[in-house]
């Protein structure tokens, strides 16, 4: 839990999609929180139902037959029992999400402006006159330069990175009290995602918002966030503070996580991580990362980790996270990868 007021609390989120084979979980037992002002990291590699869990969490999965269990508490009201227009009273104005590919979510045949204005009009109160004046207002906060022109433009004239201050301008733009940010920086060049970093960072502390940052790279984690959670196949395996994260990690998939990162001397080899995230038919038995850790024991095979208390305000699902040390053979294996050693 954040030491802040919680102000989304879920708790067993289970999503559920039908298959060949009977019903897949692709989300299995998330619970997390975020509190208020708190910038809070989920990551993971590709498939680790880091989006999914985002979007069961505000009901954009449309899953039937599947479905998806659990609470989503968000001010004291649980999301997944509320319906579509109760859902959509919420979504844009007390909770806004930024998806990774801006040129997907803006509508090619319309201006920029009268998107912005229509995503304000569904919440907010007064003439249409007003709200393109808070338009400009709020794309020229996002560093859309000449705004007002701007607004007249179509989504292919303006510049990836442009396109997402864009879609963060939209999402600010109620003043929601949570943004969910899922890879809002994937498809923009190092130097851009770093712009738009900072401008979310300084957007949330000055509008005093949480966010959930959705990525698969902790390097951008570590500029952003006041606490992560690591997924791997559906569940939680490692939730702290970024700082006790990059200081004393307990999961063998998060070390090895941090060890794929570079390292500012730019001489070590990088390291990775054998095999790939298991599909939904595939799920292993025991530790679901067992068939990839470099220190799995016979009983990572068959007997499955809980996520457990490992130090202060440090939770781990990994048999090895409470031996002496912290686990030192799991420390050793992981700078072995880093130094392109077999673990």
């Amino acid at each position: 839990m954040s030491a802040a007021e919680p102000i989304l609390e879920v708790a067993n989120l289970v999503v559920e999609l039908a298959g060949d084979d009977g019903m897949l979980r692709a989300v299995d037992g998330v619970s997390l929180s975020i509190g208020r002002g708190e910038v809070v990291g989920l990551v993971g590699e590709s498939g680790a139902g880091k989006t999914l869990t985002a979007e069961a969490m505000l009901g954009l999965v449309r899953c039937p037959p599947g479905r998806v269990t659990g609470t989503v508490r968000f001010h004291g009201h649980d999301l997944l029992e509320l319906g579509e227009r109760e859902l959509a009273r919420i979504r844009g104005k007390e909770i806004a999400m930024i998806f990774q590919n801006p040129g997907a979510s803006l509508n090619p045949v319309f201006r920029i402006g009268d998107q912005v204005v229509e995503s304000m009009a569904l919440h907010l109160p007064g003439a249409r006159r007003d709200l393109r004046q808070r338009a400009a207002d709020i794309l020229q906060r996002v560093g859309i330069p000449a705004a007002r022109t701007r607004m007249r433009d179509y989504p292919h004239q303006f510049s990836g990175g442009m396109a997402q201050r864009v879609m963060i301008g939209m999402g600010v733009s109620c003043t929601p009290s949570l943004l969910i940010a899922d890879e809002p920086t994937t498809a923009l060049d190092v130097t851009i995602q770093a712009q738009v970093l900072a401008l979310i960072r300084s957007l949330a502390r000055e509008m005093g918002m949480a966010v959930l940052l959705v990525s698969h790279d902790l390097g951008i984690v570590s500029q952003m966030c006041h606490r992560v959670i690591v997924m791997y196949a559906g569940r939680v395996v490692e939730q702290a503070s970024i700082g006790t994260i990059f200081r004393a990690p307990a999961h063998p998939y998060t070390r090895a996580l941090m060890a794929c990162l570079p390292g500012l001397d730019g001489v070590a080899r990088l390291g990775t991580i054998p095999g790939v995230m298991p599909g939904l038919t595939a799920v292993p038995s025991g530790c679901r990362f067992h068939p990839r850790c470099a220190v799995a024991e016979p009983r990572c095979a068959v007997e499955e980790p809980v996520l457990r208390d490992v130090g202060d305000a440090h939770r781990a699902a990994c048999h090895l996270a409470r031996r002496a040390g912290e686990g030192p053979r799991v420390q050793a294996a992981a700078m072995s990868a880093r130094n392109g050693e077999p673990g």
